[in-house]
């Protein structure tokens, strides 16, 4: 008869019998598991509630249960950066800071790039005065 596997240790040579036995005690210690789960989450969201009534975005890094909190805007990206630019000519930097200013929420950390690709692309919305400097067409 092969040794039980110990604690995490290797299941190599163990008899049909005691991987049974083995993936049964694992099993039954998911209850822990999920229990300690749920109680870290519960710390989580009290953790992300402290930060939202300082209004600190938590950056989206922490996921519950895989889902990741995306931050609600009451429009799209283009809308804001037509609104920011409107008879200014700013550089991509202070776009992307502007905007932000102006109530645009985002938990990107390229959020600089993902302006100039919006300015790149939306052609009929704004115009290139110069090397990265644009105003709303």
């Amino acid at each position: 008869m092969a040794k039980r596997a110990s604690k995490g240790g290797s299941l190599r040579g163990a008899s049909i019998e005691d991987l049974r036995k083995e993936f049964e005690r694992r099993r039954r210690s998911s209850g822990k598991l999920l229990k300690k789960r749920e109680k870290l989450a519960a710390q989580i969201s009290a953790i992300d509630a402290q930060l939202s009534m300082l209004e600190v975005s938590s950056g989206g890094a922490a996921r519950i249960g895989g889902v990741r909190k995306r931050p609600q805007n009451t429009m799209g990206l283009v809308p804001f950066l037509v609104k920011v630019l409107t008879g200014k000519t700013m550089g991509v930097t202070e776009v992307s800071m502007a905007v932000q200013r102006a109530g645009y929420k985002t938990s990107s950390p390229n959020f600089r790039t993902i302006v100039n690709q919006a300015l790149i692309k939306h052609t009929d919305k704004f115009k290139k005065l110069e090397r990265g400097k644009y105003t709303a067409a």
